[in-house]
């Protein structure tokens, strides 16, 4: 096994990375199916772990596994410590101004609902108007309708154009004096569009409303800076960062988070409990009750540093390489179009392959070891906005090579003469 603290990246001359040595830190990346070597193309759904974190979770689990916050041994001081830094390197890779404003969740999903019930149902009223956008993933929609549903407030919902963009006017049109929330995807996880979320936000708070970000999308591939932002909430999953299942992070500014009641009850998020009455511990602790994923958390700390070791923008920089060779190619097959043409997008690939169904297309490429993502990728007003069904969607991380695309070209091709 490589050291965990020793990570293998190479930056040459020019202090660029050397992708193929990088590519090398991936265990997974060196399996076949069916024979063929594994082309993972599935990134924008969870990405891959390095060995450098596979260490980091073993190291956890044989040297360092107890409880947090609870006794004063060795192992349960040593498990504090760690998962205390790994919180400290998320408020850094956010730029927060506390690390009390970051919350350990189950992932972006837990962490929009934690949101919906600790500041929603505390403030939302009934004829209060939340404004949500069309690119928005089912995780930013159902939780709000569940919401709307309860107090009898109302759903408004920003159009995007034929490109996947989101149509700026038609956002600032819907806010009024009833407007109480904003939910914002900050990169579609369907189309890859990156949104203008900085306007959005300081649009929305000249009507004082906050805006919760969703950066399950973005925070692999762009610098987040939540205080540049002026978000008040941000989210996001270890997975889709090269970190384990299972854990993700809300960012709150203090103040909403002060305000806000418990999303769920138990050890750990109490001062003092008697059957007459409960006092809810300071922040963050107020919103992790019981005990929480302690390992999964300090491997999404050593996920953070392997990806700050390579650097943010050099990821993105050589992703945005990767996306206009897979355009190219894409836009130059007959039968071939490609879903979603926002000028300013990360390395996602929604497409449809003329009379094929995209499950047919996933099937086929899965027979040359190709994994794309198939369906309608949990962003079905997104499918019905451009009246397909479901698309083929095809995600690159750093650590994918442009061979791999020249694969799921010839894999493409492949599936034309199968069904054509």
């Amino acid at each position: 096994m490589k050291n965990s603290t020793n990570h293998s990246i190479k930056l040459d001359a020019m202090n660029e990375p050397d992708w193929k040595i990088i590519r090398d830190d991936f265990p997974i990346l060196r399996l076949t199916v069916d024979g063929k070597p594994l082309v993972y193309l599935d990134n924008a759904a969870s990405s891959q772990m390095p060995q450098q974190v596979i260490d980091r979770l073993v190291r956890y689990q044989t040297s360092e596994h107890a409880n947090v916050n609870r006794a004063v041994h060795y192992l349960s001081e040593v498990a504090t410590l760690e998962f205390h830094r790994a919180r400290c390197k998320l408020q850094q890779f956010v730029n927060a101004a506390e690390d009390r404003e970051i919350i350990f969740t189950s992932g972006t999903t837990d962490a929009i609902n934690l949101v919906m019930h600790g500041y929603g149902r505390k403030f939302i009223k009934e004829g209060d108007e939340i404004i949500l956008t069309t690119l928005e993933h089912h995780s930013n929609i159902v939780p709000w309708q569940m919401l709307a549903n309860e107090k009898g407030a109302k759903i408004r919902v920003v159009p995007i154009n034929d490109k996947g963009e989101l149509e700026i006017d038609e956002y600032e049109k819907l806010f009024n004096e009833r407007t109480k929330f904003v939910g914002l995807i900050h990169v579609s996880n369907a189309l890859g569009t990156i949104n203008p979320i900085k306007r959005m936000i300081d649009y929305a708070h000249q009507y004082s409303v906050p805006v919760l970000i969703d950066g399950a999308q973005a925070a692999p591939h762009l610098i987040i800076d939540v205080q540049a932002l002026d978000c008040d909430f941000y989210v996001f999953s270890a997975h889709k960062l090269c970190g384990p299942t299972g854990v993700g992070m809300l960012y709150g500014k203090a103040t909403l988070l002060e305000a806000m009641q418990p999303f769920k009850g138990g050890g750990d998020m109490i001062m003092s409990v008697t059957f007459e009455k409960t006092i809810y511990n300071t922040i963050p602790h107020k919103f992790e009750a019981g005990t929480p994923p302690i390992a999964a958390a300090i491997g999404f700390g050593a996920a953070i540093d392997y990806l700050t070791a390579i650097g943010i923008e050099r990821i993105a920089a050589y992703e945005a390489e990767l996306l206009d060779y897979a355009t190219e190619l894409l836009n130059d097959m007959p039968g071939v179009r490609i879903i979603g043409t926002a000028a300013n997008k990360t390395a996602v690939i929604s497409f449809a392959i003329d009379g094929i169904h995209p499950h047919d297309i996933g099937t086929i490429l899965n027979q040359d070891g190709i994994a794309v993502r198939t369906g309608h990728h949990c962003a079905q007003p997104v499918m019905q906005r451009f009246n397909v069904p479901a698309t083929s969607r095809a995600s690159f991380a750093f650590y994918n090579k442009k061979s791999e695309i020249d694969a799921l070209v010839a894999g493409i091709k492949t599936v034309q003469k199968v069904f054509l």
